[in-house]
């Protein structure tokens, strides 16, 4: 567990690190990183990890953190697991963070009634639960840039275009192999209503935490059912199986389409050649070439004040991570803005999020040009809906397959209005919104 000391009182009862920074709270902001090195899902969480660390070090190293503050950076190991998440979070929430990142869909799910009763915005970046896109009932979740059915609605339109117009869906067959749990359960009702609208059939093959590195039952039964194309919900050592099953079977593999958290190099390349041809949605830039990537080799990494090694700078899900920093950066940022204050809170925070917009130019004046689309969240839309482009493996790397894809925000948003309705409708007690906006939206 890599700890980032918050305070002397504190210091002893955590596991140090040799990159830890001294903070005292009136003078830092304590931004902690819910992470998982550990555990069937390392291969991914360690890149995030990495990134997200990576990225807030370089401020403090380059900038003296953000607006003069200090970033006070502190990791839990969570082991992926949803009890030890929580767990992390009731240690760290008395420290007063700004934000917490779960990186976990059941972490999210555990922390969003807690959000608004500790005033601890949640910023769980394109995963979590959906309908928490709707500012108006879940005014402390954030989950930009896209939803999971965001996501899914993206997939089934590169689908259709291949196909030649999404009405050539009718008749043929989809296949959905998912990680059994909320995160990959998450899109299903989507698919459904997407199956009845386009006359598609589906078939699910759920992967269990046990199945994920023995998936030959599930790939036997694809090589039964023959779908014309595969979509994958995949996470940790699942998605490497996956692609590697995948090939053996000799489903074609540019009929294989995984979410973002199924596009590491990691998660292709123990296929090698094999893999050539597999497809994920991307919502970063990948690639060490960007100013800002460099700052943090020049600060932090060649400095050895990372865990990162050199060759894994400006990987997929290393960016991924960077990408989160950058939107806690942002949002802190703004804070400082609107209140007039440094050292911010995390009631201060909120606000930074729900004024949120990073445009092209921005990207560009943090030296991430090109590397995300543009992106905006308002009070009543804690996501934006944005786009994500199709990347490929073409055997050793990732390359850009696709445009920018928009999602199918006509046949997204009534699902996450209603899901959005039933959750509050059925959590007893939900309070109603009472923050006031900082924009009109």
């Amino acid at each position: 567990m890599r700890i980032k000391m918050f305070g002397a009182a504190c210091a002893m009862a955590l596991v140090g690190s040799a990159f830890a920074i001294p903070a005292q709270a009136q003078d830092s902001i304590f931004i902690p990183l819910l992470s998982y090195r550990t555990g069937p899902f390392a291969g991914s969480g360690i890149p995030i990890a990495n990134g997200m660390n990576d990225y807030l070090s370089m401020l403090n190293e380059r900038d003296g953190g953000i607006g003069g503050v200090k970033i006070a950076i502190e990791e839990c190991e969570t082991g992926y697991d949803t009890n030890k998440g929580l767990e992390c979070y009731e240690k760290l929430k008395a420290k007063k963070p700004v934000v917490i990142n779960p990186y976990s869909t059941g972490i999210t799910l555990g922390l969003i009634p807690k959000a608004a009763v500790d005033k601890i915005p949640i910023l769980s970046m394109a995963y979590g639960l959906s309908a928490s896109a709707d500012g108006n009932n879940f005014p402390w979740i954030f989950n930009p840039p896209a939803t999971y059915w965001d996501g899914l609605s993206m997939i089934l339109k590169y689908i259709g275009e291949k196909e030649g117009g999404i009405d050539k869906l009718k008749g043929k067959t989809i296949g959905y192999i998912f990680f059994e749990g909320g995160y990959g359960r998450e899109p299903i009702p989507l698919l459904e209503n997407l199956a009845k609208d386009f006359g598609f059939e589906i078939k699910l093959y759920p992967v269990t935490a046990q199945e994920m590195q023995n998936q030959s039952a599930q790939w036997l039964n694809v090589r039964r059912d023959r779908p014309a194309w595969m979509i994958m919900w995949g996470w940790g050592a699942m998605n490497p199986t996956a692609v590697k099953e995948a090939a053996k079977i000799n489903f074609p593999m540019d009929k294989f389409v995984g979410v973002w958290w199924s596009g590491g190099e990691d998660d292709a390349r123990p296929a090698g050649a094999d893999a050539k041809g597999y497809l994920t949605l991307n919502m970063n830039g990948v690639g060490a070439q960007y100013p800002a990537i460099q700052d943090i080799m020049k600060h932090v990494v060649d400095k050895g004040k990372s865990q990162t090694a050199k060759d894994k700078v400006g990987e997929n899900l290393y960016n991924r991570g960077v990408m989160n920093s950058v939107l806690m950066a942002e949002a802190v940022l703004n804070a400082q803005k609107i209140t007039g204050r440094k050292a911010v809170t995390g009631e201060d925070v909120r606000r930074g999020f729900e004024t949120l917009e990073i445009s092209a130019a921005r990207w560009k004046e943090i030296g991430l040009g090109d590397f995300a689309g543009p992106l905006k969240v308002t009070c009543a839309n804690h996501n934006g809906h944005h786009a994500a482009y199709m990347q490929q493996w073409d055997g050793t790397k990732w390359v850009k397959a696709s445009d920018w894809i928009t999602p199918m925000t006509d046949k997204v948003q009534p699902l996450l209005t209603a899901a959005s309705t039933e959750y509050v409708t059925k959590a007893t007690g939900w309070p109603k919104r009472t923050e006031a906006c900082d924009k009109a939206s």
